[in-house]
């Protein structure tokens, strides 16, 4: 599952895009939307305009019918936020969403595309637990159950959770910023893997992605194909929770630019 790795200037953002079966008002009317970023403290009608490509004659129009249902604010001084009516939707989002119905799918599809089994794990204190599995079909696989508990200081899932719950050292920093970790008869010398990690909006590290399975599968060249897989299904799961995908976007421009090389050495 491919997501987006545009890689935009802080002034101006790219045209809007347009859904193939959608209503050209509503696409520039949500390009307006996400025009705002978490740091913005409002914006003129002319940085909209900027950052969305659409004359402002147009944003005009749209910004009146945003405001009538609340999904704009304009302040006094012309300037406008996002408004309650953003919230009230995101609030309805989140209440309907379980985190099982975001991470199983992309997790049975990267068990589908690699023939591996993954697992979803979260951190407690300085254990990891298996939330999620979905093992591989073939016979001989690794064997981690859901509810089991694992080391944090071995293997690729306790060493991707370690580094973005802020651990200092070389080793973690390079984590940070590949957005990944593979690992290599690490925890189980029969076994290799790699994880990445998820965000969240309920709270900023939801867990890791695991892909393993026994060393005369998952070799070298199977993890190296698996690492912007991995990075991508993170980011989609990332967004579906509300959280926030901007480092795994920047490890995705690591991993393009051919910087890459995280790997617990043999």
């Amino acid at each position: 599952m491919a997501a987006s790795s545009n890689r935009l200037s802080s002034d101006a953002i790219a045209a809007p895009t347009t859904s193939p079966d959608g209503v050209a008002a509503l696409d520039r009317a949500f390009a307006i939307l996400f025009a705002f970023r978490p740091d913005d403290k409002g914006l003129s009608l002319a940085e909209l305009a900027t950052r969305t490509g659409l004359y402002k004659s147009t944003i005009l129009r749209l910004i009146a019918s945003l405001i009538h249902h609340r999904m704009l604010l304009r302040a006094d001084d012309g300037r406008y936020f996002v408004g309650p009516g953003a919230l009230q939707l995101g609030a309805i989002y989140q209440r309907g969403l379980q985190l099982s119905d975001v991470i199983l799918p992309l997790m049975r599809a990267l068990r589908d595309g690699s023939g591996e089994s993954v697992s979803f794990y979260v951190r407690q204190q300085n254990l990891r637990v298996c939330l999620h599995r979905v093992d591989s079909t073939h016979a001989i696989r690794d064997h981690v159950r859901e509810g089991d508990v694992l080391p944090m200081d071995k293997g690729s899932g306790g060493r991707v959770l370690t580094a973005f719950g802020g651990a200092r050292g070389q080793l973690y920093e390079t984590i940070r910023r590949e957005g990944y970790y593979i690992s290599i008869g690490e925890r189980d010398e029969e076994t290799a893997g790699i994880s990445t990690p998820v965000f969240s909006a309920e709270q900023p590290l939801a867990g890791a992605l695991t892909l393993a399975g026994p060393r005369s599968r998952v070799d070298d060249a199977l993890l190296k194909s698996m690492r912007r897989t991995m990075v991508e299904t993170s980011i989609r799961a990332t967004e579906l929770l509300g959280g926030d995908a901007a480092p795994l976007r920047a490890a995705l421009a690591v991993l393009d630019d051919g910087r890459g090389s995280n790997k617990q050495p043999r």
